[in-house]
């Protein structure tokens, strides 16, 4: 049992805490596990006009096998690819179109990777007939999970032959449904109008759609789409539905919660907080990787907060996404602190102590080509107030980086926050990154200690403009807000970030640091798993497709022994961020997107609901035990 102290709950208040003089929890070696992969369906068109010549030679069927073939050979072993194909059970005459536009067939489920059969598999295919897009969607997505994300990677060389269903309807129609399905489409050597309909179907869905004129570039193209489409970022939490207006905002106790957001449209979510307490509010998207005429850059996620009848609170966050088109997820969050401030002054009560508030997300700046809508993950934590603050801060400064020993330590990085990878503390651990690839990884720091760290891409030995890449890392605190970033360009020989000589690092964590008079100081006041996030964008030119994975490593310094920090006046299961352990929240009669077990200690809190069981249970078990004793 970890040395911090023994929780009860506020069930009914749902408030989160730390025990008084609890003491602080030692990080613990996190258990190995498998890497997770959104399974992926392949849907390969093996219409008749598959069997036109390919200006590189062959058709353009031998040059879609090749390019499966290669994507199949690179694919990690712990991933989950299916494959289906339409157009080879009929003819493409007019008195075989019924029959065709049903020919839709799945020649491997979306299971563990089996190389051997999946090329197999492709061996066989024999292009003959229609070109049924909309059903085949339709039978590749009940071919995949019902719940958590999934990817579909279409590969296509021209309109629907057979529609009704219409390709961008069905992706309509599938993510209407709740499906987390994201849809890659590949036009091989389209026109305009058959470019149109595919990329509906992926902006629908928050994919890419990417053009090959041939099938030289689709070798090259079909890898790094299916690649990006296994890690992806993987959002979790209980579904909500936030509102237009504050007035109908539904009520998020402490937990990890999954909406909807379109362009430029905000959304309400309530918050009660007890007064003395401190409320934490993030919400996170994750963007499409885009490639060329496609790209959207400049992109906006704004928060604001307000109180009773809608006052506003007079708080405003905004985060800017540069090069959202890099697949980059953005988060905004905020630290509020007026419910521990006094009701006094002409209507300071309506944005001042306990009471009920509301905060609001808005996708404010929308760049070009960008989604219609995007997925909201969003996290509340719900702080308790102190007895004891605990020692003042011994420094502001962030913490020296100190250099750590090797050998490496292999690792494979998460695709978002909730599957980070645990490192144990410091240490020197290597990594794989895909271009395209924007990876995370978590760090444990208690109350005292401080966290440093460097990030360095290895050399890969291909030169020149073509493989030039834009790489960044960002430190974020266990509420997501960030604390450093840094960016550089990658041109193959060895980049280290940040590009300075010191390290992304925080000051070491204690209570009073919120006190600080540099704001991003007094974010760094709570202990828990700060995560790193490590991006590596596709190349400007399409070739780099056929370089080698870049290897990185990621050299980090967990500095200064635990120490005691604050006494709470209450507590609850979990700890305010989760960081006592446990699930995300959950709540009752809601639809809840599964987190993976892999994922260990999460960054929020039981819902309250579930620990007021277990208090019940308690009470009932001393009692039974009372009466017991007595006969």
């Amino acid at each position: 049992m970890s040395r911090l102290a023994k929780v009860v709950v506020l069930a009914a208040a749902g408030v989160i805490g730390l025990l008084p003089g609890a003491a602080p929890a030692v990080a613990q070696e996190p258990a190995q596990h498998n890497p997770e992969y959104a399974p992926t369906m392949l849907v390969l068109d093996a219409s008749g006009s598959m069997l036109a010549a390919d200006p590189g030679g062959g058709s353009k069927m031998d040059a879609a096998k090749n390019a499966v073939r290669t994507f199949v050979g690179a694919a990690p072993d712990a991933s989950k690819v299916g494959l289906t194909v339409y157009g080879t059970g009929t003819g493409s005459s007019d008195a075989e179109k019924t029959a065709g536009c049903q020919d839709v067939t799945q020649l491997r489920g979306a299971e563990p990777l089996d190389k051997a059969a999946l090329t197999t598999a492709v061996d066989g295919i024999v292009p003959r007939g229609f070109t049924p897009i909309g059903a085949a969607l339709r039978k590749a997505a009940r071919a995949l999970p019902e719940a958590g994300p999934s990817s579909i990677v279409l590969v296509s060389d021209g309109l629907d032959t057979c529609s009704p269903p219409d390709p961008c309807e069905v992706a309509k129609e599938l993510t209407a449904q709740g499906h987390q399905i994201v849809m890659h489409a590949i036009g091989f050597g389209v026109d305009a109008p058959s470019r149109a309909q595919l990329t509906c179907l992926a902006q629908t869905t928050g994919g890419t759609y990417t053009d090959a004129a041939d099938g030289r570039t689709l070798e090259q193209v079909l890898p790094r789409v299916s690649a990006t489409a296994l890690r992806n970022y993987t959002p979790a939490g209980t579904r909500v539905q936030g509102t237009a207006q504050y007035r109908d905002a539904p009520a998020l106790a402490a937990g990890q919660y999954l909406d909807v957001l379109p362009q430029k449209t905000r959304r309400h979510y309530a918050v009660d907080i007890l007064e003395g307490s401190t409320a934490y509010f993030s919400g996170t998207v994750s963007f499409p990787r885009r490639d060329g005429s496609a790209l959207f850059t400049n992109n906006s996620l704004t928060l604001r907060v307000y109180g009773a009848d809608g006052q506003d609170c007079n708080v405003f966050e905004s985060e800017q996404a540069t090069r959202s088109s890099d697949g980059v997820a953005l988060t905004v969050g905020t630290v509020f602190t007026k419910a521990a401030e006094p009701k006094t002054g002409a209507g300071a009560g309506k944005c001042r102590g306990g009471g009920r508030y509301y905060f609001a997300l808005e996708w404010s700046n929308v760049g070009e080509n960008a989604p219609e809508q995007l997925t909201l993950e969003m996290n509340v934590g719900l702080e308790s107030e102190v007895s004891d603050p605990g020692p003042p801060p011994a420094q502001t400064a962030p913490v020296d980086f100190v250099t750590p020993p090797g050998p490496a330590r292999p690792v494979v990085g998460g695709g978002s926050f909730n599957v980070a990878t645990a490192l144990p503390g410091s240490g020197l651990y290597s990594d794989t990154l895909q271009r395209g690839e924007f990876v995370f990884y978590r760090v444990r720091a208690e109350w005292g200690q401080g966290l440093a760290y460097r990030v360095r891409y290895g050399d890969t030995g291909k030169r020149g403009s073509a493989y030039v890449s834009n790489v960044a890392t960002t430190l974020y605190t266990p509420f997501r807000t960030e604390v450093d970033s840094d960016t550089t360009a990658y041109t193959g020989s060895e980049t280290v970030l940040p590009s300075h000589d010191a390290a992304l690092a925080t000051v070491p964590i204690r209570y009073r640091n919120r006190d600080a008079d540099v704001v991003k100081v007094r974010e760094q006041s709570v202990p828990g798993w700060f995560y790193i996030a490590v991006k590596l964008s596709p190349g400007s030119e399409p070739e780099v497709a056929r370089t080698a994975p870049v290897p990185i490593e990621l050299e980090v310094s967990v500095t200064g022994a635990p120490e005691a920090g604050p006494a709470y006046r209450a507590a609850a299961a979990g700890g305010a961020f989760g960081e006592n352990g446990g699930p995300a929240a959950k709540v009752q009669g809601t639809q809840t997107a599964p987190a993976s077990e892999s994922t260990g200690i999460a960054p929020l809190a039981l819902a309250a609901g579930v620990a007021l069981v277990l208090v019940i249970g308690g009470v009932l078990l001393v009692v039974a035990l009372r009466r017991r004793g007595r006969r």
